[in-house]
């Protein structure tokens, strides 16, 4: 994510809480580097559990100062909907 994007922040968080289209709430710790934020902690497994493959598209939108709906396309422009089932506890957002 582009660093204009902490211009929406007071200060920078170091998690968020992604949802996706099917209500599924998971972590992500954010880190800064080389100039942009990225997702750390918990993205490889939200992209593993909701089959995010190379060439998919992901956009973001700010829900609220900790939370970021993620959409997610698939190489033929086409918003992808799977429900990701139960995630172990450590990854799951507590509510």
């Amino acid at each position: 994510m582009p660093l204009d994007f902490t211009k929406h922040f007071v200060a920078v968080p170091t998690e968020f809480r992604l949802r996706n289209n099917t209500d599924c709430s998971c972590k992500v710790t954010v880190k800064l580097m080389n100039g942009k934020m990225t997702l750390d902690q918990g993205w490889a497994t939200y992209a593993a559990v909701h089959q995010i493959m190379i060439a998919y598209m992901v956009t973001f939108k700010l829900l609220t100062p900790d939370t970021l709906k993620a959409i997610i396309f698939d190489d033929d422009g086409i918003e992808v909907v799977n429900k990701c089932g139960k995630h172990d506890e450590a990854f799951t957002a507590k509510e």
